[in-house]
C-alpha cells in the first residue's frame, strides 16, 4: 500500500500520514512533485524485456513523453540478489538534486523517496503502479531497503539520464528506514 507520511525536518516527527490516493496527490502537487497511477495495457511475464514493459504502459509513457518533452526512457531493476546492492543502496541513501525532474514508475516491487522541502520531509513509499516525478532541483533521496526488489520505467529529459548533486547534507540519517517485508 502506498503512503505518505510527511514529517517535520528538525526532528523527524510525524506531522501527517496517510494511504488515500487523492489526498497523497494533493500534498505533493503542493510541493510541485507528481503523483499518478497506471495500469498495463497487458499482462506481464515475470522475465519480460524492457521493450515489452514499456509496451505494456506505451499509452502513459507517450503522454508523459509528449507533455514533458521527454527524450528518453528505460526499465531499471533490482533484486535482493544483486552483489552491489548495498553500495547502490548507500548511494542515494545520501540527499542529492537533479537538474531534471526523477520520474519513477514502478512496475513491480517499492521504494522510498523522501523529498525535502521547506521545513518538512515527504517520505512517499511507492508501490507497483505508482508514478512519482520528484521536481528538478529539488532536495532528495531514495531507500530501497537492505533486500532491494524494483522494476521502474524511468523518463528523462536528456537522452544520457541525469547526475546526482549530492548536498552534504546527512539529513537522511535522521529519518527511519525502508523495511523490507518479511
Amino acid at each position: 500500500m502506498t503512503v505518505l507520511t510527511v514529517y517535520a525536518d528538525a526532528d523527524a516527527s510525524v506531522l501527517q500520514q496517510t494511504t488515500d490516493f487523492e489526498e497523497i496527490n494533493t500534498v505533493l502537487t503542493g510541493i510541485g512533485a507528481r503523483f499518478e497511477r497506471w495500469n498495463a495495457d497487458k499482462v506481464l511475464a515475470d522475465d519480460a524485456t524492457q521493450e515489452d514493459v514499456i509496451a505494456a504502459y506505451q499509452g502513459d509513457v507517450d503522454r508523459l513523453m509528449q507533455e514533458r518533452g521527454l527524450q528518453s526512457v528505460d526499465v531499471v531493476s533490482l533484486t535482493a540478489e544483486h552483489p552491489d546492492k548495498k553500495a547502490f543502496r548507500e548511494k542515494f541513501l545520501n540527499e542529492h538534486t537533479h537538474s531534471e525532474d526523477e520520474i519513477r514508475f514502478f512496475v513491480d516491487g517499492s521504494g522510498l523517496f523522501y523529498i525535502h522541502a521547506g521545513d518538512k520531509v515527504y517520505s512517499i513509499l511507492c508501490e507497483k503502479n505508482d508514478l512519482l516525478s520528484v521536481p528538478e532541483g529539488a532536495k532528495h533521496w531514495f531507500d530501497m531497503g537492505a533486500d532491494p526488489f524494483f522494476k521502474c520505467i524511468r523518463l528523462f529529459t536528456r537522452a544520457d539520464g541525469w547526475v546526482a548533486e549530492f548536498t552534504g547534507d546527512m539529513i537522511a540519517q535522521r529519518f527511519p528506514e525502508m523495511r523490507n517485508a518479511a
